[in-house]
């Protein structure tokens, strides 16, 4: 598909893009750091058990999962089996359809995800939300808004 080529960028524009993309790999890298060395988890094993802690039974079928987290089937894969060797979740097969498999939060998994829920929490209130006004923390809830909604009309139905 042709996308039109409308105005490019003014200088003012690409130094705001560029210092909020410089800004917000810093924030996650801040907090990835933080994450792992209070908890030894990684923001996607973090996200992981978050998604199975919040589900019915704390189980999710692997397909779900992926949308759920954002991730591609494969890549969840990959990670699943990392985070099963390490006792956080354990895989069986799904209860409603023989294909497919589910998640399913481990009791290892769950107390992992509660040791490291507050020291995140408290991170994120730390480096995001205690930096910014009101005003501006709801401004950048609409931002990320009006972003998700451009890059979910460009990707099309999922």
């Amino acid at each position: 598909m042709e996308r039109g080529h409308g105005p490019l960028p003014t200088t003012e524009e690409l130094r705001i893009w560029r210092d909020f993309i410089e800004t917000t790999e810093r924030l996650r890298s801040h907090l990835t750091s933080r994450l792992h060395v209070d908890s030894a988890l990684s923001p996607g094993d973090y996200a992981v058990l978050l998604a199975l802690h919040e589900a019915d039974g704390h189980r999710l079928r692997s397909s779900d999962l992926a949308v759920a987290i954002g991730w591609e089937r494969s890549r969840l894969s990959h990670h699943l089996g990392r985070m099963e060797r390490r006792g956080l979740i354990r895989r069986v097969e799904c209860t409603t359809d023989s294909r497919g498999a589910e998640a399913v939060l481990t009791d290892d998994g769950a107390r992992a995800f509660r040791r490291a829920t507050l020291p995140h929490l408290s991170a994120v209130r730390e480096m995001f939300v205690d930096a910014l006004t009101p005003e501006q923390t709801a401004a950048a809830g609409e931002i990320a808004q009006a972003l998700r909604g451009r890059l979910d009309a460009a990707s099309g139905p999922r």
